[in-house]
C-alpha cells in the first residue's frame, strides 16, 4: 500500500518483528528507516501481531527452534492476513537468506522474501508484489549496500549501534552465520567516526561497535591494529560518554585492544568474550582456534589492566562428541573465569554446518541435564560476584525499559559502566531521571542477574541524551517520586567525564 492508494489519505503503517542478535536489531533499525523513507509510519500498537499494513519479520537462523518459531508465527499470520485484505507480509534476515524460495513455498501468503545482503530492496519489492499480485523473492549472495548507508530509524535517542563490519571469515563448525552474512567486509575508520560524530550531534552518548569478529577489523585494508586505533579515536569524540563493542574472538584478541580499553576513559570496562567450550578437544572439533589456557590468559590480562571489568560469555552445551569429561572441563573454566553472566545454549543441529553432519550427537536428555548444571553454576558465580559490589558506588545511565514491577515500586533501571543491570529505588522527593540521564548510586544488594540500589540517588546529571529522549517523546520533565512529600533537595554537582 502506498500513501496515494491508502484509504482517506491515511499513511500506511508498518511493524518490524525482530528475532536474534544485536546485528539483527541494528538491521531492523535500517528496515524501519527504509519503510519511513518510503512513506510508511510505525504502527502505534506494540507487543502484538495485530495487523499493520505491512509486517516485516527480521529472522534468525542460529538455533533450530528459530525455524519452528518463525513458521509457527507465519501460520498464525495467514488467518490475520485473510481477515485484513491489503495487508502485506515480508520475511527477511538470516532465515530468509538460508531458506530462500522455501519461505514462500511453506507460507504462500508471504508477499516478500529478502536476504541479509539486500535490505535496501524491501520497499521496491513490496511495491512490485502489490502491482503484480504475486510473491517476490530476492536473495542476493553478496552485499549490495553496506547497511550503514541506508536510512535508519533508531529506537533509542541516547544509545546507538554502529556497524564496523559485516560478515565473518571464521569457519566454526557449529555456525551458519558466514554462509548467511558472507565474508567479512570492513568499513573505513573515517566513515565509522563520521557516523559516530553525527550521532553524538543528535544527542547519542553511548555507542556499541558491532561486528561478527571486531578483532579482525582492519585486516581487509591491511591494518591489524585498526580496532585498537578505532577505540582510541572514539575517546577523542567530545560528548561520547560510553563506548562498547561486540563481539570479539579469543583467537584474535590482542593486548593492544586491552591497552586501548584501559587507557580510553569512555571505553567501558565490560567485555563479552565467547568461550563456547572449556574442553580443548571440543574447541578443536568446533574449529575454534584457541584453547582454554589462552582464553583464561586473556581474562587475566584484562583484569590486570581493568580490575573492575565485568566479563560475559557464550557457552554451547552438548556439542557432538562432548563427553562428561569434556563438560567437566567447561565447568572448571567457568569456575575459574568468574563470569558476571553467561549466555548458555543447548547445541542444536544447523543444516549445512559441518557439526550438523557429525554422527556422534549427544542425546537430548544428557544435554538438558548438563545445561541445567551449567546454568546453576553460572548463576551462583554471578551472584557471588554481584555481592562483592555491595556497599560500592556505581555510575548508572538510566534506560527507558521499565517493567511493571519498576512502576509499582517507583524504581528506575539502568546500566553501570560495567554493563550490569541496576535497579534504583528513588528516595522521597527525588526527581525521576529521564532515560539517558546519568546518576551515582550506592549498591545495597547483589542478586544473580542484577544489582539493587534502593537508597536513592547520590547525585544526578541531566544529559544531552536525556534531552534528546525528552524532545523525541515530547515529554514533560519527570515529576518527583510519588513516594514523598516535602523532602530533600537533590544536589546535582555534575559528574563530568565518565570515570572509573
Amino acid at each position: 500500500m502506498t500513501q496515494t492508494d491508502s484509504p482517506s489519505h491515511r499513511r500506511p503503517t508498518y511493524r518490524v518483528v525482530t528475532y536474534g542478535c544485536q546485528m539483527n536489531v541494528h538491521d531492523s533499525e535500517r528496515i524501519a528507516g527504509l519503510m519511513e523513507s518510503a512513506g510508511y509510519v510505525p504502527d502505534p500498537r506494540t507487543g502484538s501481531l495485530e495487523p499493520a499494513d505491512v509486517v516485516v519479520f527480521n529472522t534468525c537462523a542460529v538455533r533450530e527452534n528459530a525455524d519452528n518459531r518463525l513458521y509457527g508465527t507465519l501460520g498464525h499470520m495467514a488467518s490475520v492476513k485473510a481477515a485484513n485484505p491489503g495487508m502485506r507480509l515480508a520475511v527477511g534476515g538470516c532465515m530468509a537468506q538460508k531458506d530462500k524460495q522455501l519461505v514462500a513455498e511453506r507460507a504462500p501468503w508471504v508477499d516478500v522474501v529478502f536476504g541479509t545482503h539486500n535490505l535496501g530492496s524491501l520497499p521496491a519489492l513490496l511495491a512490485r508484489s502489490r502491482a503484480l499480485e504475486e510473491a517476490q523473492v530476492e536473495i542476493k549472495e553478496s552485499l549490495q549496500t553496506f547497511p550503514s548507508d541506508l536510512p535508519t530509524h533508531r529506537e533509542s535517542a541516547y544509545s546507538a549501534w554502529v556497524s564496523i563490519s559485516v560478515g565473518c571469515n571464521n569457519t566454526c563448525t557449529f555456525c551458519i552465520v558466514p554462509q548467511l552474512r558472507g565474508k567479512e567486509t570492513d568499513r573505513r575508520p573515517a566513515d565509522i567516526l563520521a557516523e559516530i560524530r553525527a550521532l553524538v550531534d543528535e544527542g547519542v552518548q553511548e555507542i556499541t561497535l558491532l561486528g561478527q569478529n571486531v578483532n579482525s577489523y582492519g585486516v581487509q585494508f591491511g591494518d591489524r591494529g585498526a580496532f585498537a586505533k578505532l577505540l582510541r579515536a572514539c575517546g577523542r569524540i567530545d560528548g561520547l560518554e560510553r563506548v562498547r563493542f561486540t563481539s570479539p574472538h579469543p583467537a584474535a584478541f590482542t593486548d593492544d585492544v586491552i591497552e586501548a580499553m584501559a587507557e580510553t576513559p569512555n571505553v567501558m570496562p565490560s567485555l563479552h568474550m565467547p568461550l563456547q567450550s572449556g574442553s580443548d578437544k571440543v574447541l578443536r572439533e568446533m574449529r575454534r582456534s584457541y584453547r582454554s589456557t589462552r582464553f583464561l590468559g586473556i581474562l587475566d590480562r584484562v583484569r590486570a589492566a581493568m580490575p573492575q571489568a565485568a566479563i560475559t560469555t557464550d557457552i554451547i552445551v552438548g556439542f557432538p562428541g562432548e563427553t562428561e569429561a569434556d563438560f567437566a572441563e567447561t565447568m572448571r573454566v567457568v569456575e575459574q573465569a568468574r563470569f558476571s553472566a553467561a549466555y548458555t545454549f543447548e547445541y542444536s543441529i544447523r543444516p549445512g554446518t559441518p557439526a550438523g553432519e557429525m554422527t556422534n550427537q549427544v542425546p537430548a536428555q544428557v544435554v538438558q541435564e548438563r545445561y541445567e548444571r551449567l546454568v546453576a553454576l553460572v548463576d551462583e558465580i554471578s551472584w557471588q560476584e554481584n555481592r562483592k559490589l555491595e556497599g560500592s558506588t556505581a555510575e548508572v545511565m538510566f534506560s527507558a525499559g521499565e517493567g511493571r514491577k519498576d512502576r509499582a515500586t517507583h524504581r528506575v533501571t539502568g546500566r553501570g559502566r560495567d554493563n550490569r543491570l541496576i535497579h534504583v529505588g528513588l528516595a522521597p522527593g527525588q526527581q525521576r531521571p529521564r532515560p539517558g540521564d546519568i546518576g551515582t548510586v550506592r549498591i545495597g544488594r547483589g542478586a544473580p542477574h542484577h544489582l539493587m540500589a534502593d537508597g536513592g540517588l547520590i547525585d544526578l546529571r541531566r544529559t544531552r541524551g536525556g534531552d534528546a529522549w525528552q524532545a523525541r517523546h515530547q515529554a514533560p520533565d519527570p515529576v518527583s517520586s510519588p513516594a514523598a512529600a516535602g523532602a530533600v533537595t537533590l544536589g546535582m554537582p555534575g559528574i563530568g567525564a565518565p570515570r572509573d
